[in-house]
């Protein structure tokens, strides 16, 4: 076990514990801030944070902000978030370049950064000029490059604590991998039941920080509109529609967009006290934190005005966990 593995039924104040407290029980995961520039994006993130607001996650697509440049500028424009990757496409870099970019974030902003790596999809491997077929075996390359970063031997100055990093994962053996080479797992597109299964698999240590899609509109034909290629997107990708078949789903439901059943299970959708319940539900599940994809309206560059009208979840959650002393 490497300095960054948890160690299931440790102290609370293990590696893995002292991260869920530095997260809060609710974050904001956002793609969106790929699209702004770097002035909307501290804008934007500024009034975040003044709700309250932990940690903010973000993505790497094929043609995005590169991932670790994008977390740099982002810690630079503000004040105390954590900036989470989510996540770190490990095709985008080597595992050497990965390690020393980490390391920098980790030195230079001390507690406010955490690697969130994964395998992401055979066609972002294909966007970047690889043989699709070297996606195939994904957990034994994440092995290999979790490997490789461990033994980087980097000149650049050490952080106070290695950089923090968690795993993109849904099925089962990348969740064992997280549980036993990172300080935990960090599931895109889950359901509540996963949450509970995911826990199950990872032992009571590592953090588990699924991210789960919001939707603030109390008719369900207004909310699949506005989750409309957020959803269909994502079914078009193989792995997620394993991992929905995995959780009990069927191939009509993952057709035609998603069924109504699927459609509820992977968005909350409602009034804020609908999103109340479903993070709650994660959290009960036995997540140590919730990121929150609060999906923009037509026209909207960054859905700001959603993520104010969520916060008293934000902070409900963050204060009632604080009094029954988890996180």
């Amino acid at each position: 076990m490497n300095e960054h593995a948890g160690t299931h039924g440790s102290t609370p104040r293990s590696p893995s514990r002292q991260l869920a407290t530095a997260l809060g029980s609710v974050g904001v995961w956002s793609m969106d801030l790929h699209g702004l520039t770097s002035k909307r994006a501290a804008e934007v993130l500024a009034a975040v944070e003044d709700l309250g607001v932990q940690a903010v996650w973000t993505g790497e697509g094929a043609n995005t902000k590169e991932a670790l440049t994008h977390a740099a500028v982002l810690l630079a424009s503000t004040r105390n978030l954590m900036i989470a990757t989510g996540i770190a496409n490990m095709w985008a870099r080597d595992a050497v370049a990965t390690a020393a970019g980490a390391r920098v974030l980790a030195e230079a902003y001390p507690g406010r950064f955490l690697l969130g790596l994964g395998a992401s999809h055979a066609p972002n491997v294909a966007a970047r000029g690889r043989d699709e077929a070297v996606y195939r075996r994904p957990l034994t390359v994440m092995r290999d490059y979790l490997d490789t970063m461990d033994a980087a031997r980097l000149t650049s100055p050490a952080p106070a604590a290695p950089p923090p990093r968690v795993l993109a994962a849904l099925r089962p053996r990348m969740l064992r991998l997280a549980a036993e080479r990172t300080l935990g797992a960090h599931p895109y597109f889950a359901t509540v039941e996963h949450t509970a299964r995911a826990r199950e698999l990872l032992g009571p240590d590592p953090v588990l920080a699924p991210e789960h899609a919001v939707v603030l509109e109390s008719d369900r034909a207004a909310a699949r509109a506005v989750a409309a290629d957020y959803v269909s997107h994502r079914l078009d990708r193989e792995n997620y529609r394993n991992h929905l078949l995995h959780l009990g789903f069927t191939e009509a439901d993952l057709d035609h967009g998603g069924s109504d059943r699927l459609f509820d299970a992977v968005v909350a959708w409602g009034d804020v006290d609908a999103i109340h319940a479903r993070v709650r539900a994660h959290l009960d599940a036995g997540a140590d934190h919730v990121a929150i994809d609060v999906l923009p309206r037509h026209g909207e560059d960054f859905p700001l005005d959603d993520i104010r009208r969520v916060a008293p979840v934000l902070l409900a959650e963050r204060s009632e966990l604080a009094r029954a002393g988890r996180g």
